[in-house]
């Protein structure tokens, strides 16, 4: 046995025992692969013998069908990654704006914490559905004078609103997890209440909320498709054109599929910020 630099030499006890975690390991991972194969073997017997499975197939998951509405759907897709991106940002200010309102001390700001706390309260309890609806066909009939029509503004007006409040009480959170002992500090080295929002207590917050905002993101990201239903050839009104056009399901697989693959990392992402976040702290590190 091979000795290190140092003349260590393990012992053939400690030796047997890692080969014997080894070993486990390794049973380990052929039980887990072959239990996998079995269960995934069993699904496809029951799903492909099934009554109607030759029906199923033909109507949502024909290949001939897939291959003509994937370009569709991908041109489509570019409006749901735009809303995305614009709706992301807007609604993470707007959601902060809202948080530190709601946390604002002393009776002179009372009339705004009111205001606040009224349109969080309004849209957590809105569903989503008939807020789009609302904008994007309510607003257009009170024809009002500069007031868009357009129903991809108007659709990603309406995502904003909604989803604001719910960031609004993410970061809230967020800002009322920091201990009261770090703004006391702050204040004791002479910074103001906004200075110790700012530099103190906002830093921490946001940290730690980090992976339910990507969660919200996730979710916001799915209901992009939303605004479909004021005309909006996104990836989802893509599907629909072509289905109409073939009488054939198979394009909202197509659809569905391709949100899927956008979703799986974003989701997988946040498992793996949030593993880190909690085993930096496990280990007594900053969050």
């Amino acid at each position: 046995m091979t000795t290190g630099t140092d003349g260590y030499r393990p012992s053939e006890r400690r030796l047997a025992r890692e080969a014997f975690r080894r070993g486990r390991a390794r049973r380990s991972v052929l039980v887990a692969t072959a239990s996998t194969a079995a269960t995934a073997l069993v699904l496809y017997l029951v799903v492909v013998n099934s009554p109607g499975w030759e029906r199923t197939r033909e109507t949502f998951f024909n290949a001939h069908y897939a291959r003509l509405a994937l370009p569709e759907v991908l041109k489509g897709l570019r409006i749901n990654l735009t809303l995305m991106v614009v709706c992301g940002a807007l609604i993470l200010v707007l959601g902060l704006l809202l948080a530190v309102l709601r946390t604002l001390r002393g009776p002179v700001f009372l009339p705004v914490r009111l205001l606040a706390t009224a349109y969080v309260d309004f849209f957590l309890g809105l569903p989503m559905i008939i807020c789009l609806l609302i904008m994007i066909t309510g607003v257009p009939a009170l024809r009002l004078t500069g007031v868009t029509t357009d129903p991809l503004v108007l659709g990603g007006a309406a995502l904003v609103l909604t989803y604001s409040a719910y960031v609004s009480e993410v970061f809230r959170a967020g800002i009322q997890s920091v201990h009261p002992s770090q703004r006391a500090a702050a204040r004791s080295l002479g910074l103001s209440h906004a200075q110790s929002m700012r530099y103190v207590v906002l830093p921490q917050a946001v940290r730690r909320v980090v992976p339910p905002l990507l969660n919200n993101l996730v979710s916001l990201q799915k209901d992009t498709g939303l605004v479909s239903i004021g005309g909006v050839i996104d990836a989802v009104f893509a599907a629909k054109i072509v289905t109409s056009r073939t009488f054939n399901y198979t394009p909202y697989l197509v659809a569905a599929l391709v949100f899927i693959v956008l979703t799986v990392p974003m989701t997988r992402f946040t498992d793996w910020i949030t593993t880190r976040m909690n085993r930096r702290q496990l280990q007594g590190g900053a969050v």
